[in-house]
């Protein structure tokens, strides 16, 4: 039987480098965006180096109440956002070493969003970095599957439905996943390792590893794979 490794993440507003090695990691990455959206949380939301200090920017968007909208249904309530992020993007990092080098598909992207939906705007950015750093690891949504209720069971669900041996998951997870349903579905289980980072020359110090990946690729360029790491045992030949 071939081997594949699968990650199941809610999607993110430009994440952080980590995010980016657990996709680099697996052979299919599932983003889960058909569960509840959070406030206050990494959904429409990330920070960015300025000479002021660490600065949040954040997509506003309606909410409808606790229990009522999923991440997938979460829409912008202004679409002014994307000029002003640019702007403050730009007005971060445009004397970095490597901002000239990737800054046109973004600005094009953040000029011509033809969704005002949350998990559209992740996505095309998210596959946008992905290209910015080599990673063609396939990305699908959990709509694209049919998982059951309940927060384990709908992982081991997608995890089947998308052919997986192996699961890899966020650190954070050790404190609830119940290993013994990924065990009796066959699934091997992983945690990320997200420290021991390396640090890179990076604007306006002290350094901070938990900003947006755009830190890191207008701060190193190609150089940037050089500063992000493996998660986990290579993975297993088909």
């Amino acid at each position: 039987m071939a081997q594949k490794r699968v990650a199941i993440v809610q999607s993110s507003y430009i994440p952080w480098k980590g995010y980016f090695d657990l996709i680099r990691s697996v052979d299919e990455f599932i983003l889960l965006d058909t569960v509840q959206f959070s406030k206050g949380s990494w959904r429409n939301r990330n920070r960015i180096k300025t000479k002021d200090g660490l600065a949040w920017l954040s997509i506003p968007v309606r909410t409808k109440g606790r229990l009522l909208q999923a991440v997938e249904d979460t829409v912008v309530s202004d679409p002014a956002w994307a000029t002003r992020h640019w702007q403050n993007i730009l007005g971060a990092y445009a004397r970095t070493p490597f901002f000239e080098r990737y800054a046109e598909p973004f600005e094009a992207a953040y000029r011509s969003f033809q969704s005002d939906r949350l998990s559209h705007i992740n996505r095309v950015l998210t596959e946008l970095v992905c290209r910015a750093l080599g990673i063609a690891t396939p990305i699908r949504s959990a709509s694209d599957y049919r998982p059951g209720d309940g927060r384990m069971q709908r992982l081991v669900d997608l995890c089947q439905q998308a052919g997986a041996t192996e699961y890899l998951s966020g650190p954070a997870a050790r404190d609830y996943i119940d290993e013994t349903l990924f065990a009796e579905a066959g699934i091997d289980l992983h945690f990320a390792d997200y420290s021991g980072y390396p640090e890179y020359e990076q604007p306006y110090p002290p350094f901070e590893h938990a900003v947006a990946v755009v830190d890191l690729l207008f701060c190193t360029g190609p150089r940037a794979v050089d500063f992000m790491k493996d998660l986990c045992p290579a993975k297993s030949p088909a």
